[in-house]
């Protein structure tokens, strides 16, 4: 997982650099608290229904993320998650950061995460 400033890269730039690899990008809003973060992944990277909206749903569900995309030769995917300053302060940023940096290590390549500080 990578960790960005704002102020280095817009999203913009990332997303232009992420698709001339030959990369899908999904870009998951800046969310102020944990329960919010979840929900907007859950939004964005369309999470089937049962989703529980906690750490491990999120786990399991990038886990499922990564495997589609490895067993439907899919191109590979970067999530951009924006990470409001507030958020940052938070507990629970480093306990989702453990998280996402699981699932990119289990994806191999098929799963980038990259936080933007914003």
């Amino acid at each position: 997982m990578k960790i960005y400033s704002a102020d280095t890269w817009t999203i913009e730039e990332l997303t232009e650099q992420i698709d001339g690899a030959g990369r899908r990008t999904l870009v998951v809003p800046a969310a102020g608290s944990k329960q919010a973060v979840l929900e907007s992944f859950r939004e964005v990277l369309d999470f089937p229904e049962d989703y529980g909206v906690d750490l491990d749903a999120l786990h399991d569900s990038l886990h499922d993320v990564a495997d589609a995309v490895t067993d439907d030769g899919e191109s590979p995917v970067t999530v951009i998650w924006q990470v409001p300053a507030a958020l940052r302060t938070d507990r629970s940023f480093g306990v989702i950061c453990e998280t996402l940096q699981d699932a990119e290590s289990y994806a191999g390549t098929s799963l980038d995460v990259i936080a933007v500080c914003l």
